[in-house]
């Protein structure tokens, strides 16, 4: 997809260390950074424009969204507050009303927008969510795993490593007598949701018994909160398997498994895989749908789109044109930014869809000049 990259020079910006970026709580807060004068830039917001946004939510995305409100101080001088508290403490706090937007991997339950009527959700990449495993010696894409066989260990089900199952998949591999330690989030969590709703396609057992949503009943295993908090748990436990957005994967060395999708191609995560996954879904105009276990023969089977909430009718003039202002630069330019991180672009479609729900913020119930 063809962007302009105004702000090229400022894209290529190392990213920060792993325990600057990520966490339960990450307060994203960038003073001292150049404040040029608003709407001098391309994509920056008009004169008048907040020049300050507080944002909560998924950690899914956090490594993007750092560099993303990073470069956008920079660029503009607008400070984005933005902290990476998951996916379910985004949606309280933007039910609350205590942030100008939030960021989810979760598509709202019906009584979610009941209790924040007027929410819209806008899409901003896509990603995958890599299974991870403590095994000495494992590779990425060495171990095979199906969906079923995924299921089947965080019911508890299987719980050693060398279980015939995992060997069948897994010839010529030599799978450790080792007791399997299934690590889960312990908060509400899109991603969560992602992993919980591929599972419940996959299996009816999970289905009926544990079901989909950014928190469930585990079955068995133990929690860590956000997408860091499981990385380090599968880090730190011998044995252990988690679910985390690739770049948490790539960021702590974590190998990932190959899953095995439709086509019964044993896939791994990457940007191709989740690229190809958002091929051949429909997409409904409000933007709110699942892309997991796609058809796509080349697809990754557990990928999911991340969006960013706000309400669809503002009441603040000077922040609408900020949250405008930054939301279509994200969707537009931000985008040059997307791969380096291990994200998947929007497609042209999905970008386009993407923008009109953006461009159709009002301002009580006036369109924005």
């Amino acid at each position: 997809m063809q962007v302009r990259t105004p702000f090229r020079r400022i894209a290529q910006l190392t990213s920060r260390p792993l325990f600057v970026l990520l966490g339960a709580a990450i307060a994203i807060t960038l003073l001292g950074a150049p404040t040029p004068t608003l709407g001098q830039a391309n994509g920056c917001p008009p004169a008048g424009s907040a020049t300050a946004l507080t944002g909560a939510g998924a950690t899914f995305p956090a490594p993007l969204y750092t560099r993303w409100f990073d470069t956008y101080a920079q660029s503009c001088g607008v400070q984005v507050n933005y902290q990476a508290i998951g996916s379910g403490g985004g949606i309280r706090q933007h039910t609350e009303k205590t942030v100008d937007f939030a960021a989810s991997d979760a598509i709202l339950t019906p009584e979610q927008f009941a209790g924040a009527p007027g929410t819209i959700m806008i899409p901003t990449v896509a990603g995958a969510v890599a299974m991870v495993a403590n095994i000495p010696g494992l590779t990425p894409g060495q171990l095979h795993m199906s969906g079923d066989t995924v299921a089947k260990i965080y019911l508890g089900e299987i719980s050693r490593w060398n279980d015939g199952r995992l060997i069948a998949e897994n010839p010529g591999m030599t799978l450790p007598d080792q007791a399997i330690t299934p690590v889960h989030r312990s908060d509400g969590s899109g991603t969560t949701n992602i992993f919980t709703t591929y599972l419940s396609k996959i299996s009816p057992d999970w289905q009926s018994g544990v079901g989909a949503s950014t928190s469930v009943q585990w079955p068995a295993g133990v929690g860590g909160e956000g997408n860091a908090g499981v990385a380090g748990q599968v880090q730190q436990i011998p044995g252990a398997v988690g679910y985390v957005e690739l770049a948490y994967a790539k960021q702590n060395n974590l190998p990932w498994a190959a899953l095995r999708n439709q086509s019964n191609n044993y896939i791994e995560p990457s940007l191709d895989s989740t690229t190809a996954a958002m091929e051949g879904v429909t997409l409904p105009d409000n933007m709110q749908v699942m892309i997991v276990d796609s058809s796509n023969p080349r697809a990754y089977p557990i990928a999911g789109f991340t969006w960013l909430l706000t309400y669809q009718n503002q009441t603040d003039a000077a922040k609408a044109r900020t949250l405008v202002s930054l939301f279509r630069w994200a969707l537009t330019d931000g985008q040059s930014m997307v791969a380096s991180l291990d994200y998947a672009q929007l497609s042209p479609e999905a970008q386009q869809k993407a923008l009109a729900i953006v461009n159709s913020l009002t301002v009580n119930g006036q369109p924005l000049p």
